[in-house]
This record gives structure tokens, C-alpha cells and sequence, in this order.
């Protein structure tokens, strides 16, 4: 037992300038949805940490106090002092993780958005969605301005986030989804060129995508500058259908 303690240390050791691997949640979601993919990640010697943003999962914050600046403070707070991260971004945190990188990029060793919005200054979520023909995200949209919030008709959760997860889930999945906040997905994100566009940047496609679709993943890569491509044969949610695929990916991207 000594010797395997002592091998797990060394390990742990050898890896201290690991990256560190910090993973943002999209809409309509919270840090449980990479809970099939941190350990595979922590595995290979990365300190891993799955960020829940304000509303959501257990978090009660009032949706009136919620902003797209307290999802990057929220980010910014977990990040702390550690340089050498890899931020990884899924969907609507896509446009979080672009302005952290604004603010902190000497922290940031390179920008992962997964099914991401990938924003350019000035541009908003709700101004990126706008452009998607082909995303299912409208069929289903339930706007509430009284509670300033969002929610996709349950007859359309699987359709939009999770068509290829296995069928004995759909219902937790279903059930999972809570109302996602109005304000940050209207509030255009302000990047640099000296700042956001220094950091290097690495784009996930999701083929099957329909909630953020593959034509627009495609044309939003077009239009900034991104290093490596990757692509998964994946509805919006790889880190259910296929987390070790989406893991492997994010290793080879952290190296």
C-alpha cells in the first residue's frame, strides 16, 4: 500500500506543470454535465475544475443578480492565481471564457470552445443564435420576461441537446433541465485584439449539432482566428454520449 501511495505521489509530482484544466457549462446546465469527463481528465495528472456558474445547478442566486460579468467573476474566482490553464467553454460559455480571457489572458495557455459560441467584439449570444437557420434552439424557446428567463419545452429537450444520448437517460436529462437566465445571453462581449486576440484558441465541432449547428460552428471559425480544429460525430452534449472521445480530445488539446 506504501509503495502504491508512493507511486501515486511521484505521479502527482511529475505532473505539477500539468495544465490546469478549467471546464464552464453551457445554458441549461451546471458543472454536473462533466462528471463523466473530469475523472479522465484528472487521470492523466491535470488538476481539473468544473465550474457552476451563478443559477445554476444548486446555486439560487437571484436571476436579477445574474450578469455575463458574474459568469466571468465566478470563472475568474476559480482560476484564482494558476497560470497555464486550458479553459474550456461549452456552448454559451463560449462568450464567457472569451471575456475572461480579455481580462486575465496571461493566465490563459489556450481558449477550448466545445459546440461554442465563438464570439467577435460586440457580438452577443442572442446575436450569434439569431444567425443559426438550421438550430432547433427556436422550435422550442420559452421566453419569460417577468422572471427575465429562458427555457426549451420539455418535448424538445433531447431534440435539441441530446439526440444521441442512450434512451434510459432521457428522462434525467429532461428533468435536469432548469431556466436558464436572460440577461448574459444579450450582453455583447468588448475583446481586444491585444488582449482576448493573443490567446490561442481551439474549436470542438459537434457534427450533429442542433442547438448550435454545425454550419454556424463553421462560419463563427471562419470568422476568428483558431489554431487547431477538432470534430466529434456528436449531438450539443459529447460529455454524455461519447465523454472519452471528448477527453481525448481535450488531453491531445492541453499538451
Amino acid at each position: 500500500m506504501s509503495i502504491l501511495g508512493f507511486t501515486a505521489q511521484a505521479q502527482k509530482t511529475n505532473n505539477k506543470n500539468s495544465a490546469t484544466i478549467v471546464l464552464v457549462h453551457g445554458a441549461w446546465s451546471d458543472a454536473t454535465a462533466w462528471q463523466a469527463v473530469v475523472p479522465l481528465l484528472k487521470a492523466q495528472g491535470h488538476e481539473v475544475i468544473a465550474v457552476n456558474l451563478p443559477g445554476h445547478g444548486t446555486d439560487t442566486t437571484s436571476f436579477a443578480n445574474i450578469s455575463l460579468q458574474s459568469y466571468v467573476d465566478v470563472v475568474k474566482n476559480a482560476i484564482g492565481d494558476r497560470k497555464n490553464v486550458v479553459l474550456v467553454g461549452h456552448s454559451m460559455a463560449g462568450l464567457v471564457i472569451s471575456e475572461v480571457a480579455e481580462e486575465i489572458p496571461g493566465q490563459i495557455k489556450e481558449l477550448v470552445y466545445l459546440a461554442a459560441y465563438l464570439p467577435k467584439n460586440g457580438e452577443s449570444l442572442l446575436s450569434l443564435a439569431k444567425q443559426d437557420a438550421d438550430s432547433h434552439v427556436s422550435k422550442y424557446l420559452q421566453i419569460d420576461q417577468t422572471t427575465g428567463s429562458a427555457n426549451i419545452a420539455k418535448d424538445g429537450i433531447i431534440d435539441v441537446f441530446a439526440a444521441d444520448a442512450p434512451a434510459q437517460i432521457n428522462d434525467f436529462i429532461i428533468n435536469s433541465v432548469k431556466a436558464e437566465p436572460l440577461a448574459p445571453l444579450a450582453t455583447p462581449v468588448t475583446l481586444s485584439n491585444e488582449k482576448f486576440g493573443s490567446v490561442k484558441k481551439v474549436y470542438i465541432h459537434t457534427a450533429n449539432d442542433h442547438a448550435v449547428s454545425l454550419p454556424l460552428q463553421e462560419t463563427m471559425v471562419k470568422n476568428s482566428p483558431v489554431s487547431k480544429e477538432y470534430s466529434l460525430p456528436s449531438s450539443h452534449t459529447p460529455f454524455i454520449s461519447m465523454p472519452a472521445k471528448l477527453a481525448a480530445i481535450l488531453l491531445t488539446a492541453s499538451k
